[in-house]
């Protein structure tokens, strides 16, 4: 499913990213996708290829290319065996499940048409996420030692991650939800209880890089861990097996 279209500047790249990989693959290559563009819209351009079989050989034809894809705009591409990516949903059920969901098919056809990430799967790893967030922030905050300025830029360093966080379990709880161009904070407010100025408090942290205008983001740190450690606890008795 595609979740945005390519620019003209983007889909030449991609054609010469194809070419390449053809010559080094010829029939062994099953497909190239584009992905995350939702997240990335201004960065390097991601991809994901599927070949039927990958050698060390393989790699080191496509190392003198990589520079050549860089300056393209597109960054190193997620390369992979087609059985390796279906093995695997598994273990990666919200990278690829991003994946899945929000492609756009550059050359082959579509490869995820028929697959699913299991439910189970998705909250295992948010759950592995919540948690982990949790820990990096109190660890984070020992780290500190209390100064106001490395708490800021603590709390402007996991923006990202909370962010992410909350859009994975928004589209695990009420997938109808979970749409581009959605606010995340009112979302994760309706869907998980978390307060939408709490959020934008956090994400405007990342987004002036720790503004100095808050004299002690302590107070904030202390909210921003309670409302993750509440994450957390939901996440962990949602519907578990």
């Amino acid at each position: 499913m595609a979740s945005t279209t390519l620019d003209l500047e983007t889909r030449q790249a991609l054609a010469l990213f194809a070419a390449d990989l053809r010559r080094v693959f010829g029939n062994r290559l099953l497909s190239i996708c584009a992905y995350g563009l939702q997240h990335h819209p201004d960065g390097d351009t991601r991809t994901i290829v599927l070949v039927d079989r990958l050698t060390f050989d393989d790699l080191a034809a496509c190392v003198p290319l990589a520079r050549k894809w860089d300056g393209l705009g597109l960054a190193v591409p997620l390369l992979l065996e087609e059985h390796e990516f279906i093995r695997t949903l598994d273990v990666f059920p919200l990278e690829y499940g991003d994946i899945l969901a929000h492609h756009i098919v550059v050359e082959g056809t579509d490869p995820f048409e028929n697959l699913t990430v299991s439910e189970a799967d998705r909250r295992r790893a948010c759950e592995l996420q919540a948690k982990s967030h949790l820990i990096h922030l109190r660890e984070g905050f020992l780290e500190s030692r209390g100064d106001p300025r490395a708490v800021a830029r603590l709390i402007a360093a996991s923006a990202d991650g909370f962010r992410r966080l909350l859009e994975n379990l928004v589209a695990l709880v009420r997938p109808a939800a979970a749409h581009a161009g959605h606010d995340v904070a009112e979302d994760a407010e309706a869907v998980l209880g978390v307060p939408a100025n709490l959020t934008r408090e956090v994400l405007a942290m990342a987004a002036k890089g720790g503004p100095s205008t808050i004299a002690e983001p302590t107070a904030l740190l202390e909210r921003y861990v309670a409302a993750v450690d509440r994450i957390w606890e939901f996440v962990d008795d949602w519907k578990r097996a």
